[in-house]
């Protein structure tokens, strides 16, 4: 097995598992509390496994853009998350993390047109399924 489909595959056993344990924690506070103290460990450990695997040298060689697209980045994560827990609160997890996971045909839809990947015939259905399953689940 490739390993970015390893790495891709444990990232979604844990992102499965997170969306449930979260809800579990949530129980008496609400999603943005639950966000600050989730954020809180995310915050040490990413600091943690860049200090022990020695990553922080690689800091130098980013440049103004690249500096400019990962804080975009991180902008953007804290806003996806935010929405996701506020979600996760309220309604009913499986329905949450499915509609979560859509992200995947904007991610898509964006690779194809920013980084000029391929969009293969398998891509595109792939995404046609994805979408149609999303809107099945948000329809009444």
């Amino acid at each position: 097995m490739e390993r970015p489909i390893f790495y891709a595959l444990l990232s979604m056993a844990f992102a499965g598992v997170t969306a449930v344990i979260a809800k579990l924690g949530m129980q008496r506070i609400s999603g943005d509390a639950a966000l600050v103290v989730r954020t809180s460990l995310i915050f040490v450990l990413v600091w943690v496994n860049a200090f022990a695997l020695r990553h922080t040298r690689e800091l130098e060689l980013l440049t103004r853009k690249d500096l400019l697209f990962l804080l975009l980045s991180g902008l953007t994560t804290f806003l996806s998350w935010l929405f996701y827990y506020r979600a996760v609160k309220e309604g009913n997890v499986s329905l949450v993390a499915t509609i979560d996971k859509g992200s995947v045909v904007v991610a898509i839809a964006l690779s194809v047109w920013l980084l000029k990947e391929p969009l293969t015939p398998k891509l595109a259905l792939g995404a046609g399924l994805v979408l149609a399953g999303l809107l099945v689940l948000i329809s009444r």
